[in-house]
């Protein structure tokens, strides 16, 4: 089964590791700990990159390297993000030179944005560097950028309009979100790779922020169009779990922006780009309404947690194709 899941941020990364998991691993085997290091062409990962930034001179992207880093077994499980076992040596130097360290750095992971910047320098693509940086760490999923192009998230809060990492990491996301704006996205073109793998039997939206994850990799000319003709299988799997989100400020941004603060308030924003919205069995109630929208709906334990549940659930997607 060729398998395309559409991602950014953490529950992104992790259910990125639980389809690496559940395809590269034998079927009705018990679920395992160990990523799926043969390549796997099964699976690919589009990811965000309405969040990447410049820092130090240095071209970083957050959502691509906590998908690398959680697919190659080495991202931080506590966070779930950066590297486990990190240093900060050059960020406690960087501050005694009197610069401005409020974004985390760790020093290696240093070591993929000054990679990263290199081959951007001599005029790779991001994708390009993406494969490059995916095939040193051992991933075998397909990683790709939603696109090669700038494309910038910027966020209308009472303060004005903020920068993402201004807002998200500078600011703890504590402005209330009054509007997002794609900067970029209007030029910006698919990169190679991304409407061919819309095209898959399976093709999954994780329960990342709908809004800062999933909306500016949908902006991207040709792939929210891409996605509501696709000819597979279209799954929804829903951040908010008994009107809380599960990670970040999905669920103010949702009432800020004038939404039902409930899988059924996401629902409603994907229903005409999916045939299954998947919720958690803590939402069970919402089930009927959730199919009133036209919708299959899938009511399961979505708290993935450790890599046996990202796995758990995985297959359960799978099954749904």
């Amino acid at each position: 089964m060729n398998v395309t899941l559409l991602a950014g941020g953490v529950g992104g990364a992790r259910l990125a590791h639980g389809l690496d998991l559940a395809l590269g691993a034998v079927p009705n085997s018990t679920p395992t700990s160990t990523p799926h290091q043969a390549d796997s062409p099964a699976l690919t990962v589009v990811v965000n990159v309405g969040d990447d930034t410049e820092l130090h001179g240095l071209a970083i992207s957050p959502d691509i390297d906590t998908v690398l880093y959680t697919l190659a077994g080495l991202n931080d499980e506590d966070r779930g993000w950066g590297l486990r076992g990190e240093s900060y040596a050059t960020l406690t130097a960087l501050k005694d030179l009197g610069e401005d360290t409020w974004f985390t750095l760790g020093d290696r992971d240093l070591a993929t944005h000054i990679v990263r910047t290199a081959r951007l320098h001599d005029g790779e693509p991001l994708s390009a560097v993406t494969t490059h940086l995916a095939r040193a760490m051992g991933v075998g999923p397909r990683v790709l950028p939603a696109t090669d192009d700038r494309l910038a998230t910027l966020v209308d809060t009472p303060s004005g309009r903020l920068g993402f990492q201004e807002y998200f990491v500078g600011r703890q996301h504590a402005d209330a979100v009054l509007g997002l704006h794609f900067d970029g996205a209007d030029a910006a073109s698919p990169a190679p790779g991304v409407l061919d793998a819309l095209a898959a039997e399976l093709v999954v939206i994780a329960p990342s922020n709908p809004f800062l994850s999933i909306e500016p990799l949908l902006a991207v000319r040709g792939v929210r169009d891409a996605l509501a003709t696709a000819p597979g299988r279209r799954v929804a799997v829903s951040p908010i779990v008994g009107g809380q989100a599960i990670k970040g400020p999905a669920a103010q941004i949702l009432e800020s922006l004038g939404h039902e603060v409930s899988a059924l308030g996401v629902a409603r924003i994907y229903a005409d780009l999916v045939d299954v919205m998947v919720i958690d069995e803590r939402d069970a109630a919402l089930a009927g309404p959730v199919a009133d929208l036209g919708l299959a709906v899938h009511v399961t334990d979505t708290i993935m947690g450790g890599p046996p549940g990202r796995e758990r659930l995985a297959r359960e997607l799978l099954a749904l194709a």
